[in-house]
């Protein structure tokens, strides 16, 4: 080998300040690190699926971290315009604002779009309440996530040599089958309005709708949703999983014609009354609240209503009593 292409080699595999520094130096340096970084800095991920709900949780943890500050650090990774993008630690960012906190530990890490996703759904996968909302938009935004990666399905094998899609790898991380995965991501064809009735099921309020008939309600166009929308609201009535296979069918009829679904139809399905259905009594609101208290919580009047008529009541079996 001539003496300059021994000398290029030589510049090739060192640099200067390897002359000057310690292999455990240089493996050091290749460490993440844990930064103190202002939150003023970090903006959340785009489209982030998980609400970060300003509850009775979240105000214990900023009290935490008044106390004894983020004992967990956060995930982030860097900005082009030198701004961070949280990856993992949303709740503990709101927490630390709430407490007034300036700063907060951050790894930061580069990562690339897909990476990034695939971390940020994964590491909130592991919260103990998700709701249907946020599982279906963190299950689509993964699986989209493993997809642009352009992960090979006929690569990817289970042990007895079964393909593998992109849902069943998430499958293998989480609680739930490909096929309710599958279930979660048909939600998001969902407008916002009927979401969150199947976000009130999980929750126990309502106006709500069950996760099955929601299925079915996502097949719908979203101007046969909107109508169905208005529907619900004017009956006070949520479609039960029968009515909503029969609207999927009916709509997907219609589509063959390029048309939608009367509004009709949907007013006369959803008007049926439903097994074992508990007729409701309609008052006028505004001849109730004339006679309820100033200031009354809304969580409060169905029990303020009930307590009155069970006293009237009792008042009027003494007076007859009395007029014995």
């Amino acid at each position: 080998m001539k003496e300059k292409e021994k000398k290029e080699l030589a510049r090739k595999k060192f640099s200067v300040d390897d002359f000057f520094t310690t292999q455990e130096q240089r493996d050091d340096e290749k460490k993440e690190k844990v930064n103190e970084i202002d939150i003023s800095l970090i903006d959340d991920f785009p489209n982030h699926p998980f609400k970060v709900l300003e509850n009775e949780e979240l105000k214990k943890l900023a009290e935490s971290i008044y106390d004894t500050g983020v004992l967990v650090p956060t995930l982030v990774r860097p900005k082009a315009d030198g701004r961070y993008e949280m990856i993992s630690g949303h709740r503990r960012k709101k927490a630390s604002e709430i407490a007034g906190i300036k700063t907060i530990p951050c790894i930061v890490r580069e990562l690339t779009d897909d990476e990034a996703t695939i971390i940020m759904v994964d590491s909130n996968l592991q919260r103990e309440k998700i709701l249907p909302s946020e599982k279906a938009f963190a299950y689509k935004m993964r699986n989209d996530a493993l997809n642009h990666q352009g992960q090979r399905n006929d690569l990817t094998s289970d042990r007895i040599g079964q393909k593998l899609n992109s849902r069943d790898i998430i499958a293998s991380k989480t609680d739930d089958s490909s096929t309710q995965i599958q279930r979660y991501i048909r939600l998001t064809f969902l407008i916002p309005e009927l979401l969150e009735m199947v976000d009130n099921a999980a929750l126990g309020e309502k106006p709500c709708i069950s996760f099955s008939p929601a299925i079915e309600i996502s097949y719908l166009q979203e101007d046969e949703q909107l109508v169905l929308l208005d529907t619900i609201e004017f009956t006070d009535a949520t479609p039960s999983l029968s009515q909503a296979i029969r609207l999927k069918k009916l709509s997907q009829e219609a589509a063959k014609e390029n048309k939608i679904l009367d509004s009709y139809v949907i007013e006369d399905i959803l008007g049926e009354e439903k097994p074992n259905q508990i007729p409701k009594l309609k008052f006028d609101e505004s001849k109730i609240r004339k006679v309820l208290p100033k200031g009354i919580d809304n969580n409060d009047i169905e029990d303020f209503v009930v307590k009155s008529i069970e006293y009237y009541t009792k008042h009027l079996r003494q007076r007859s009593s009395e007029a014995r």
